[in-house]
């Protein structure tokens, strides 16, 4: 909680906050439309389900009693908004590994994604047959 060791952080707040827990509602629309999106193409596609409570904590700093009526309500919402973006991410990585599972081309400061560690290399059309053939997945263009 930096900003409580700031001076004059309050006027801050008052500028910022509304800005802020204003992206709860993009948050609550994009949740909403990719758990829909996940509960009915993984399936389809006989992909595991990602378990969302691996992902988001919402209450567990409601119990901390250090912590003011505010002060928990905004780390529910941080909870909230980190853990959802990254269940995104990690439903995002399942998708990718069923339809593209090929690593990106190396470029300077580009940071790659951990999920592609085992993704066929770029470039290579052997890797690429490989790995497909051998998970008996099928290249999405063999359809």
């Amino acid at each position: 909680m930096l900003y409580l060791k700031e001076k004059n952080w309050f006027p801050k707040n008052i500028i910022i906050i509304p800005i802020i827990t204003s992206a709860i509602i993009p948050l609550a629309i994009t949740d909403l439309w990719i758990e829909i999106y996940h509960r009915t193409c993984f399936p389809l596609y006989k992909i595991p389900y990602v378990d969302r409570k691996k992902y988001i904590q919402v209450m567990d700093r409601f119990h901390l009693p250090y912590l003011s009526l505010m002060q928990k309500l905004y780390c529910a919402y941080c909870g909230y908004g980190n853990g959802v973006i990254r269940y995104w991410g990690e439903i995002a990585a399942e998708t990718e590994a069923y339809w593209c599972g090929i690593q990106h081309k190396k470029i300077k400061d580009f940071i790659e994604h951990k999920h592609h560690k085992d993704f066929a290399k770029y470039g290579s059309e052997k890797d690429f047959k490989e790995k497909y053939m051998t998970d008996k997945k099928k290249i999405p263009s063999e359809k």
